[in-house]
């Protein structure tokens, strides 16, 4: 009789039941998270030489345009170094420190971690490549490149006029799109702001108010972040809009790779680890489909009757 579809066996392929080495490999391939560490150790890679070898596109740009006429900050609002610490640093150590108290088990709080990792790093190689095949002149562009005397003022002209000696700061000045503060931030505090609103289940019906501040909390810092680039005139609000859009949204994919929808029941409790099942991914994928449409949190979860307004569970629903 043959399988049904979706079956284990029909999924099987040669190479995972192979015997020898060849087999052994395959099969902790698909039963582990090998695949998620070789993807990031290849965008750290591809990271470092975009900032080793990367060099920006630079456009054109002429003297008259009051766009990019604003003053060059030397000190910033948000340093790279403190946007390390406060988008970085913080998330980071707050997972941590939930881990050690919580207790979650190791496949939780390593799928946690491991996610909020790859959001950082992929955000951080998505925003510059994307910054340096844009080539945006800064703000503060021609603060920064001193063009020399004599250059026209009405006519489109390139780096080339520019006099600053600092490599950094004048190439920089073509980096303005999208903000990397901006999409950072959104990524690293933006996966934080997730992980609490499917811990603290924010969408169950009658949430108190407590716990959606504390899952709206590292967003707003992550706004605070982005603003600040506008008011050191390294980015405008286009720049920061984008960058903060791309971190979130990478932030959301990343977190979702590995968690439920918020709006599910079992929000707080990450997919099963591909170990635990002799079909690897396989299982998961099942497991994925088998929850992604059911059991979200409705009004009607909610029983009327309840004078404290506690909601039925979800394993009672008819």
């Amino acid at each position: 009789m043959p399988a049904p579809a979706g079956s284990s066996t029909r999924r099987n392929t040669p190479i995972t039941q192979s015997p020898g080495i060849l087999g052994a490999a395959a099969r902790f391939w698909e039963r582990s998270y090998a695949s998620d560490y070789v993807g990031l150790a290849i965008l750290i890679a591809g990271w470092l030489v975009l900032q080793l070898h990367g060099e920006p596109f630079h456009r054109m740009f002429s003297l008259d345009n009051l766009s990019i006429q604003y003053p060059h900050a030397e000190v910033e609002r948000v340093s790279v170094t403190w946007l390390f610490v406060y988008a970085g640093a913080v998330p980071l150590g707050t997972l941590v420190a939930w881990a050690l108290v919580v207790r979650p088990g190791t496949h939780k709080a390593h799928v946690t971690i491991l996610g909020w990792f790859i959001s950082l790093i992929l955000t951080l190689f998505i925003t510059d490549l994307i910054k340096n095949a844009v080539g945006r002149p800064r703000p503060d562009l021609i603060a920064r490149c001193k063009p020399e005397p004599g250059t026209p003022d009405h006519q489109l002209v390139t780096y080339k006029v520019c006099t600053e000696q600092d490599h950094h700061v004048l190439h920089d000045g073509w980096r303005s799109f999208p903000s990397g503060h901006s999409s950072f931030a959104f990524s690293g505090l933006g996966y934080l702001a997730l992980f609490l609103a499917g811990q603290c289940h924010v969408f169950r019906p009658r949430t108190d108010l407590a716990r959606m501040l504390l899952a709206l909390a590292p967003l707003l810092g992550a706004a605070l972040i982005a603003i600040s680039r506008c008011e050191d005139y390294r980015h405008d609000v286009y720049d920061v809009t984008t960058g903060s859009l791309l971190g979130i949204l990478v932030a959301y994919y990343t977190y979702r790779r590995y968690f439920p929808p918020l709006r599910h029941g079992k929000c707080a409790t990450p997919y099963p680890n591909p170990g635990d099942s002799t079909t690897g991914f396989n299982k998961l994928k099942d497991e994925e489909e088998r929850i992604g449409g059911a059991g979200e949190f409705e009004l009607e979860d909610i029983d009327e009757g309840d004078e404290e307004g506690e909601t039925r569970p979800l394993n009672n629903r008819r």
